[in-house]
């Protein structure tokens, strides 16, 4: 029993092996992505450099570098040093621990051993934010979206006067939470008249406010508006990323943005005029004339799990009735002693306060479907 178990795993390693050998050769090849950043257009934390010192003082016969990951293909990093950029795999100290997943804008200690075709990640260094959403049931888990990001842009297509604030609302949130500022992009506004163009806006802005950036924009062909200002929501020396759902309009944004079409977008469906799902890759893109993006593939889903901190950050006037409201567990709906009924009504008419009320409710129900045992 024991020998036939030993060949069983055994096979199993040469599958997995030859499955993953089979993955890279299907990779795209680095020297010909035209729109990865330079090492000079990113700029690390000095937490982060202290913590890369900090790990080469610890194993000084290594030959290491500092790096980004500008790419993730099918789980494989694209890591860019000072020197040059090339894919790599996970030091045996890595693989056995609980943090082995890299994301998007991570910076990294690697080094490249001789003889080898890949580099070597021999440490994560800390994230200054981490955009993430929690994925699976009852023991799920948190999936870092992109990390040291400091702009979220949450891109909502204006399809036939449709408009989702509540899906805004919740990427804020995420977003919000995760550490990083929070901008809205209406897409393809030209699809829609001037009057539910105006009207969408002003949604946006009764929900989140004065303060969060709301861009129209428009690009089809001859017709193209709001790109420069989309620009200038990511100046030079920062990161964003686009969230929004699949066929939103994110690909043909950023190839807008890039001024070719280097990007793959997709056909839109007759039916619904949504735009079908393109992209597979996280990746940061470089913008001329600003900063860096992460494309993102669309989300599905978007569940509120944990981010009550970010609900009291993008509603915090809510959030401080809610604190002095008679009972903890407080709904806000008809509770006595509730002070957010007493401050701003029941929420029937009020927008604002309905997002709230809603994505609240939802963190509730999630909090009770977790197994007990699991930390937020």
């Amino acid at each position: 029993m024991a020998r036939r178990n030993s060949r069983t795993r055994r096979n199993v390693r040469r599958r997995v092996q030859k499955k993953v050998a089979g993955d890279r050769s299907n990779l795209p090849a680095l020297e010909l992505l035209t729109e990865l950043p330079t090492f000079d257009e990113l700029s690390p934390r000095q937490e982060q450099v202290d913590a890369y010192n900090t790990y080469c003082s610890a194993v000084p016969e290594e030959e290491l570098a500092l790096g980004c990951v500008v790419r993730l293909d099918r789980g494989f990093p694209a890591v860019l040093t000072v020197d040059e950029v090339f894919r790599a795999e996970f030091a045996a100290q890595l693989t056995k621990s609980d943090f082995s997943r890299v994301a998007v804008g991570d910076w990294v200690a690697v080094r490249t051993p001789h003889g080898h075709d890949m580099g070597l990640i021999e440490a994560i260094l800390p994230r200054e934010s981490d955009i993430a959403r929690w994925r699976g049931g009852s023991r799920g888990e948190k999936q870092t979206l992109a990390a040291n990001v400091d702009v979220v842009i949450v891109v909502q297509a204006l399809e036939k006067g449709r408009l989702s604030v509540n899906r805004i609302a919740r990427s804020a949130v995420v977003a919000t939470d995760c550490g990083a500022d929070v901008a809205v992009v209406l897409a393809k506004c030209d699809s829609v008249g001037e009057k539910e163009v105006h009207a969408a806006r002003e949604s946006v802005r009764e929900v989140l406010g004065e303060g969060c950036p709301v861009v129209c924009s428009a690009v089809d062909g001859a017709t193209t508006s709001g790109v420069e200002d989309v620009r200038s929501l990511v100046p030079a020396g920062k990161i964003g990323i686009m969230l929004g759902p699949s066929g939103a309009g994110k690909s043909t944004l950023l190839n807008a943005l890039l001024g070719r079409e280097a990007l793959e977008t997709g056909s839109v469906r007759e039916s619904d005029g949504v735009g079908r799902h393109t992209t597979v890759t996280r990746r940061m893109v470089a913008i001329p004339g600003a900063g860096i993006i992460v494309d993102e593939p669309g989300l599905r889903t978007l569940q509120m799990v944990g981010h009550e901190r970010g609900l009291a950050k993008v509603f915090p006037d809510i959030a401080e009735a809610a604190a002095s409201c008679r009972f903890r567990n407080c709904t806000h709906t008809h509770e006595p002693g509730c002070e957010v009924l007493a401050r701003f009504g029941s929420g029937s008419d009020d927008q604002r306060l309905g997002v709230y009320l809603s994505l609240a409710a939802e963190m509730r129900e999630s909090a009770t479907t977790l197994d007990p045992d699991i930390v937020l």
